[in-house]
């Protein structure tokens, strides 16, 4: 429910300036490791392969990403085009004032003791998905 809510707030201001949150996440996650493959995009996001396809479309559709054959043909990479870095400049100030709210709501141990809470619950479910994947 937090999730959701937290995204939906999220949405509401990005779509001022025609994305969304999750949409958002993927530019800064391709402009940080880009050219990057499609499957080690879906690691560092913690995202299926399916999901990640899906979610690409859009940006692809409107130009804010190409996806290109690597060396391997089996790889498919992930990079920004020129459009995708203005887009993603567009929105890290809205991202960095939504940012700044929660924070000065929180405030910094209120932040700190979130961040440590969701940084943990991350590393146990990674944990537990591993152990269950390993079950077959």
């Amino acid at each position: 429910m937090a999730s959701r809510t937290i995204t939906q707030f999220y949405d509401g201001r990005f779509r001022e300036i025609g994305l969304r949150s999750t949409q958002f996440n993927l530019l800064a996650a391709i402009e940080e490791s880009g050219p990057v493959p499609m499957t080690r995009l879906a690691d560092i996001l913690v995202m299926d392969r399916t999901t990640l396809n899906r979610d690409l479309k859009p940006l692809v559709r409107d130009g804010l990403i190409v996806v290109s054959p690597g060396e391997d043909r089996r790889i498919r990479l992930v990079d920004l085009t020129e459009a995708g870095n203005a887009k993603l400049e567009e929105g890290l100030p809205v991202w960095k004032e939504l940012q700044d709210d929660f924070y000065r709501a929180f405030g910094k141990k209120g932040w700190k003791t979130l961040m440590k809470g969701l940084e943990k619950s991350t590393l146990v479910a990674r944990k537990i998905a591993r152990k269950k994947n390993a079950q077959g």
